[in-house]
This record gives C-alpha cells, structure tokens and sequence, in this order.
C-alpha cells in the first residue's frame, strides 16, 4: 500500500474518531448497503406482494441475465401483507397493483415492494423474497429499536444460506453500538463463531464482525487459536488483523500485548497494513476498553516514534491520551523530517497546540522558524474549537513536566462520547474541535474531500430514490 493510499486511510480513520457519537459501532465493522429496516422507515410503505400475472416475453427480448432487454413492461402483484403504510388508499391485503418488473421468476413468487407518495402511491423495483425472506421481512417492525433483543434475531441469519438475509444480519451488526454485542455476549453462539473466524474462506469483512463477538463472549481458551493466526506467514489466515489483534488482547489481557508490540509496532520490515490495523486495534482498546492500563497503551504506540514515516499514525493518540511526556521527540522528529517522514510536521504542531505545559508555545514558536508553512497548515486545516474557538486557558494547577518520562495522569472516562473528544487537555477544559487533532497534507485533504463528496452524491441518490434498487449481498 502506497504511503498516500495509508494516510487517506488514516484521515478517514481520524475523522470516523473525531466525530462526537454517543457509542462505537461495531469498531471493525463496515456496512455494505442500507438495511431492510432502515428501507423500511425511509419509505411511505412496504408490503409483500405475489406476483399474479407477467406479460410474456419473447427469448428473442430477453439480455443475458435472463431479463428483459425490450420495453419497460409492468407486471401485476397481489398485496398479501402490509408492513408499513396501511393508512394510504389502495394499500391493503388484496389489492392489485402494476409495477415494472424485468425479471423471470414465476407467477405465485412473493417480493418485497417500497412505495413513495402517499398522494399518489408509486412502487418501487420488487425484491424476490422466499418464504424465509418474508418471515424475516415481516418480523423487522416488531424488533426493539436497538439493543441485545434485537441483535439475537439477525444473529440466527449471520451466513445464513439466503445471501441477502445473511448479509443484511451483518450490516445490522455493522451499524449496532458495541454496547449491544457486547450485552448479547451470553446468547452468543461461540463454537459458530469460532468455525467461522478459521475459515479463511470466509470475507475478511465478516470475520472482523465474527471477532468482535468472540472479544465479547471468548475466553482464554481461544486465546491458542488467535495467536497462532497473528502468528502466522499467510495473508488469509491473518486477514482482519485490526479485529484479530483486538479480540486477542481483549481475552489474554495485558500479557499479550508486548507479542503484538513485536510483531507489527517496533518491527520496521512489518507491512504497513499490519502495523495499520494494529493501531487501530490499540487505539479501540484505549478509546473503549479497560482491558489494557492506558500507560501501557502510550508506552506500546511511543515506539512508532522510532518509525518516523508513520509517527504521524500515532501523535493524535498520544495528544489524546495526554502523553505529554514525548514533546522533547517529536520536536526532534520536526526537526529531523525529511522527505520521507514530512508527513509527521502537522500532527507534531497540533499535538503542541493542545498541550498544557507553558513550553509547548515556545516550541511552536521555534518550529515556526524551521518550517512556518506547516505551523500554518496545523492552525488553517484544524483550528481548535468546533467553531474555531480559542483554546481553554492553561490550568493553573501543576502539571507533569514533559522532561518528567511519565504522561500526565489521565481523566477519568465518563462516556463514550468523552472518549471521541479529540485531545482534552484538563478535565475541565476540553476543546471539541473535530478535525483540529489529525495530519493531512493538502493533496491528501483533496483526496478525502472528493472520496467524501462522492460518498455524500451516493447517499443523496439513495435518498431520492428512496428505495427500490436491487440489493446485493456483501462479498
């Protein structure tokens, strides 16, 4: 992976961090599509319906797919049950409605419909569901809005043999607060969960999901098998490193984290993208457990500052975390950057910025002189503040010098939203200014901000459409 291609995933990673929210997600989770429910709630109606009559179309029309290559023909169907929006005319068990359907399955089949419009109902593209689909379909409107309940249901349906149920269980993981998984811990399946997590058959996607459960209901017997795939020389076995670091620290405890240290953090000929998700492991323990002492944390990240062209990976957390102890190095590493390790000026300013000790602006100010253009990126790209407020004053109580080799003594953590405030500087004082902690450069800063841009135009199209695409289950 490409040094650039690594920090955009970094700036993501970073901005997903800095982001206020209420609790993580499943931390190693990616959704692929909008779920049924979330379909569900962004439509005026759902209801199922059974395919009553398809006009016939000649082979001579038919694509490749088995679809219909000529006109747009509509197809009649039989609503047999209303999910959602039984209050609008015309929708209710029995009715007959007309929809564009291109594809070949057989008059009796049932799909799922989308409608918009209550004034004047329009029907979305019909989903084929088997009798299975629509017993899980039907069941979504009765599950608890969030919480363990809810998550037992899509558990049954995890790698289930119906694609597309099997793949919506897993975006609705995806997208549950890991407070959730770890509360279904005691209903959790872990012989399956195990099966799956040693098929290297299996997406690197899903596996992730399948490890964060295992971090929840695992115990130290499993802890052989995890090592053994972090262990190990073949790229399949340790895919999904950041979930398999994770849930190993998870189960064997402080113990094992000077392996993983070893391995992917003071090891300089250790891919990127294992060092990569080994931080992101280290930082989710720090942001969300207490499995692991924070000191040990700091400790384990500070010898990424013996590997200056990735130090900027870590500098954000260590602001965070308020490790102040490390000023003295990372002023060295300014110094020192070249064109290989210029990428760690940013972050070293902005780490400066937030810390409280009264040298860190007479360092700013000396730095300024040596490179002032990345003094001045730090303050225009990430101004402190949400609102580019003023940094909190300087406490007045005393603090841990930076020449003292320990971190200043850490906050105590409150919630989950404290753990997402980027770079608190006192337990009183705490500057919430999102992006203000994390390095890009400018050709990065383009790059994310067309990636984003181009997210935002994916999510607007689905919202107008408001439904009614073909959905895909996850790879």
């Amino acid at each position: 992976m490409s040094r650039i291609s690594g920090s955009l995933l970094a700036i993501v990673s970073a901005w997903w961090l800095a982001a206020p929210q209420a609790a993580w997600s499943c931390p190693f989770c990616s959704a692929v599509q909008q779920t049924f429910s979330e379909e569900i709630i962004a439509n005026d109606a759902a209801v199922i319906v059974e395919l009553v009559e398809r006009p016939e179309i000649p082979d001579a029309e038919l694509g490749t797919s088995g679809t219909s290559a000529g006109p747009a023909v509509k197809s009649t169907f039989k609503i047999t049950q209303v999910i959602k929006g039984a209050e609008i005319a015309g929708v209710a068990p029995g009715k007959l409605i007309n929809v564009l359907y291109f594809g070949q399955e057989p008059v009796g089949s049932k799909f799922l419909v989308y409608g918009v419009d209550p004034a004047s109902i329009t029907w979305t593209t019909p989903t084929p569901l088997a009798d299975r689909g629509v017993e899980y379909v039907t069941t979504l409107t009765s599950l608890p809005e969030t919480g363990a309940d809810r998550l037992a249901f899509f558990q049954e349906y995890l790698e289930d043999e119906d694609r597309m149920l099997a793949a919506d269980a897993y975006d609705e993981f995806a997208r549950a607060p890991y407070a959730d998984v770890v509360d279904l811990a005691d209903r959790m399946h872990h012989g399956q969960l195990v099966r799956w997590i040693s098929d290297v058959e299996l997406p690197a996607s899903r596996r992730r999901l399948y490890l964060t459960m295992l971090g929840a209901c695992g115990t130290a017997a499993d802890v052989d098998l995890l090592e053994i795939m972090i262990t190990s020389n073949d790229r399949q076995t340790k895919a999904a490193l950041d979930a398999l670091v994770a849930c190993y620290l998870k189960l064997k405890g402080p113990e094992g984290l000077p392996v993983i240290v070893d391995l992917f953090i003071k090891n300089k000929d250790a891919e990127y993208t294992d060092t990569y998700s080994t931080i992101m492991a280290l930082r989710f323990h720090g942001q969300e457990l207490e499995v692991i002492p924070k000191e040990d944390l700091q400790a384990a990240l500070r010898h990424m500052l013996d590997r200056p062209n990735l130090a900027d990976l870590v500098i954000p957390d260590l602001a965070r975390w308020e490790d102040w102890s490390v000023m003295d190095r990372l002023v060295t590493l300014f110094k020192e950057a070249d064109e290989d390790s210029s990428w760690v000026r940013v972050p070293v300013v902005n780490y400066l910025r937030a810390c409280p000790l009264p040298e860190a602006e007479a360092q700013i100010a000396e730095l300024k002189k040596i490179d002032p253009d990345a003094v001045k990126r730090a303050s225009y790209f990430f101004p402190l503040g949400a609102s580019g407020a003023a940094p909190a004053p300087k406490p007045t109580e005393k603090k841990t010098s930076a020449t003292d080799g320990a971190p200043a003594k850490e906050n105590s953590k409150t919630d989950d939203a404290q753990t997402a405030a980027p770079m608190s500087t006192t337990e009183n004082t705490t500057p919430t200014g999102g992006l203000s902690v994390f390095a890009l450069d400018p050709m990065t800063i383009v790059i994310a901000a067309a990636a984003v841009g181009g997210a935002c135009l994916l999510v607007g199209y689905s919202l107008y459409r408001k439904g009614g695409r073909p959905r895909v289950p996850a790879a």
